[in-house]
């Protein structure tokens, strides 16, 4: 692979971008080639998304995307925080909140997204580890 890499920078004019998951530990960077192409890139890390305008733009858009019949537009933007908190940042988790969420949502026949709902749903371990779900509330005790 590190031949047909620097086979391509070598020979197009054109800027490449790779992507991958730990990356600096995957061979890619290892032996003569490696430290070839390792002088050819930039290394960029990335993490969590931060809590900014950026991510309230999108749970705004993931939210624009609901066709449930009951939902209240802005239900899920006003919890952008607590969307946060609970996927640590993370896409995918919060991908998979909603579409959990709006599944259910189906299946109960409720047809909206509230916070008691988002409660309730199981994400991946990650995000879990991260921000426990909080205990379900019990109405009988005081």
């Amino acid at each position: 692979m590190s031949d047909h890499l620097k086979y391509f920078t070598e020979h197009m004019p054109a800027t490449f971008v790779y992507a991958g998951i730990n990356v600096e530990n995957s061979g890619l960077f290892t032996g003569l080639r490696g430290r070839q192409i390792s002088a050819r890139t930039v290394l960029m890390t990335t993490g969590p998304f931060p809590l900014t305008e950026e991510w309230d733009s999108l749970v705004a858009t993931l939210e624009d995307g609901l066709r449930l019949h009951a939902h209240e537009p802005g239900t899920l933007t006003s919890q952008t925080q607590y969307l946060h908190h609970r996927t640590g940042g993370s896409i995918s988790s919060l991908s998979h909140l909603i579409r959990e969420a709006a599944i259910l949502a189906i299946l109960n026949g409720t047809e909206r997204i509230d916070r008691a709902l988002l409660d309730d749903i199981s994400i991946d371990h990650a995000a879990e580890s991260i921000a426990p779900r909080p205990p379900a509330a019990n109405p009988s005790v005081q």
